[in-house]
Order: structure tokens, then sequence, then C-alpha cells
């Protein structure tokens, strides 16, 4: 099992971790066009199953097992007034996942996805990072740790989601911290902020920026980041260990993913976005770390849904992959 020991340690993960079969992406390119059909005439499928092919190390990847992982957490900024919810309502949402109540509950089910929900210290919210940073270095790499341990090695995908009440405010400060822009570029609405809510918000970011600002990746991560975050960041390391390709889920999500490209680039190219979230600030660290949504349904919900509802488009395009015939196969000319 992969374990983390230091911060310091991460960004150098990318010489050490598993790269992109080239052959096996050139054979699934080759496959491609000489399909029955004309180049590039299914456009993202094609570069969904060649992707998929490079990550697997075959030129017929398949999607045997599928595993999503919510992760839970709870956040001292919220002392800050920063969402309509009390915190109560994260175990709440634990509880519904596990129950088969929730939304990403059925997208997993109608996609054929393994749903496991991993709740981190719920009682024990981080610190206000108004006040000052919001996890130990100890207690991120806990959070990291418990987040690759969750990561089932025999997967071919893997989906990532998140449950937390103030995550919105949390992402929001990552990306305002690790790619610039004003903290008010980044704060949407979240589960329902009013203008008095998202001022909230950005003040809040704002201060912690005063405190937090300058510092390297990873640290910004352990001073305003959640459990929830640091654990996404360490499934999705040991998604790479293992060559199991990612799905993102939305704004949150990637915000805690983008931790590790602005450590280091490398580390997430084996990630796909599931969705472009309605919330603002989405589509702008989407252009930030070069990433193209799968969907786009104007979702915001989180907790994972739009990366399996993504799911069931990356498995058309393997279909499509494996099961059409070739040219030569089916006695058609080509041009």
């Amino acid at each position: 099992m992969m374990t983390f020991q230091s911060l310091a340690e991460i960004a150098a993960l990318a010489d050490t971790l598993p790269a992109v079969d080239e052959g096996a992406r050139a054979a699934a390119l080759a496959r491609q066009n000489s399909l029955t059909k004309p180049p590039g005439s299914l456009g993202r499928l094609e570069d969904l199953a060649i992707f998929m092919a490079g990550w697997r190390g075959t030129d017929r990847p398949r999607i045997a097992k599928a595993q999503a992982v919510i992760f839970a957490g709870n956040h001292g900024v919220c002392a800050q007034g920063v969402n309509p919810y009390p915190q109560d309502v994260t175990k709440q949402m634990v509880a519904n996942f596990e129950a088969g109540g929730a939304s990403i509950n059925q997208l997993c089910r109608v996609n054929g996805a393994e749903l496991s929900v991993v709740a981190l210290d719920l009682d024990h919210p981080t610190a206000d990072f108004t006040q000052g940073p919001a996890m130990t270095e100890a207690e991120t790499l806990d959070a990291m740790n418990r987040g690759a341990a969750a990561v089932d090695p025999t997967a071919d995908v893997l989906i990532l989601g998140e449950m937390g009440i103030g995550n919105s405010t949390i992402a929001a400060a990552l990306a305002s911290a690790l790619f610039g822009a004003t903290p008010a570029d980044w704060v949407g609405p979240g589960t329902g902020s009013d203008d008095a809510g998202i001022r909230r918000k950005v003040a809040a970011i704002e201060a912690g920026l005063r405190l937090h600002g300058g510092k390297d990746a990873m640290t910004t991560l352990a001073s305003l980041g959640g459990r929830e975050q640091a654990a996404i960041c360490g499934a999705v390391l040991a998604a790479r260990a293992a060559r199991i390709p990612v799905i993102l889920d939305g704004f949150i999500c990637t915000a805690a993913a983008a931790t590790l490209y602005a450590a280091e680039p490398r580390l997430l190219d084996h990630c796909l976005v599931g969705h472009a979230s309605a919330e603002p600030g989405h589509r702008r660290l989407l252009a930030a770390i070069g990433k193209t949504a799968v969907v786009e349904f104007d979702m915001r919900l989180g907790e994972g849904s739009g990366a399996a509802l993504a799911l069931g488009i990356l498995r058309a395009a393997l279909e499509c992959h494996n099961g059409m015939a070739t040219f030569g196969e089916a006695g058609v000319s080509e041009a």
C-alpha cells in the first residue's frame, strides 16, 4: 500500500510513478483508425478509449471493476458563517450515502460502479484557517494515507467525490492561493449561499490568504484544505501507482487534485474531469490545469455525481473501441 511520510516528497513522485504506456496508446490509435468509420468521427469517444489504453497498458482496455469513493470531512472555517447549513449535515449525508438514498448511489448503480464512503473525523473539524493552519503536516499526511488506503488496486477506473459542509469555500481558497486571481473570482453559491453568504466566503478566504499565501502547493493544502481534500490527493496518487485512471468530479474535487498539479503537473496526467460544474470557478480551474470536462450538464451537486455520469460515457467509448469491426473484418473497402 502506498504511504506518504512527508509533504516535501510529493512533487518528486512524478519521477517514479508509472507513466503512460506509449506502445499501448499507439496500438489503440491504430485500432481506432482501422475501425469501420472515418478516422476521428467519434470525436472524444476515440480520445477516451486511447487514454484508457495508455494508462491500463493494453490496446483493448475494459472496465471490469469501476470503484467510486466519496471522502467526507468537516471544516473549522464554517465558524465564519460561510455556509447556510450546519455541519451535522455532513454526517447525515454520509448516512444517506450508506443507505443508498443519494444521487450518487443511483448514478453508480446504473453506470456499474462500486461505491464506498470514507468519513474523516467528522466530529473533529479542521481548524479555522482564518486563525491558523487548517491542518498540521501530520494531519494532512494521515488523511492522504487514508485516501490512498481506500483505493482498490484491482479497479480499472476510480471515481472520486466528496462531501463536506463548507468545502466550496475550501476549494475557492485553494484555487486562489495556487492559481491566482482574487477570491471573488473563484467563489460561488455552493450549497445555496445568498449574496451576504458569498461576501462572508470571500472575506474568510481573503483572511486565509493573508495568513497562508505564498506557500508551496502541499503546504497550502495543509494550511487551507480539509481532510477530504487531502484524502483525494492520496487516492489520486495511489491510483497512479496502480496505473488506474481517475475520474475527478466537479469544482471541489478538482481543486483538491489541482494541489498535486501545482506541485508537479505530471501528477494529474492519468486524471479525467467528469463534468464542468456550474460553480463559477470550475471552468477557470479547468483552464488553469489544462483539462476539458467529459460532459457539461450544469450540475453542481458534488458527491461524485458528475464523475459517475461520465463513467457511462467512458464505458460507451470502450464498447465502440472494442466491439466495432475493422474494415478488414467487415469486408468494407477503405477509401
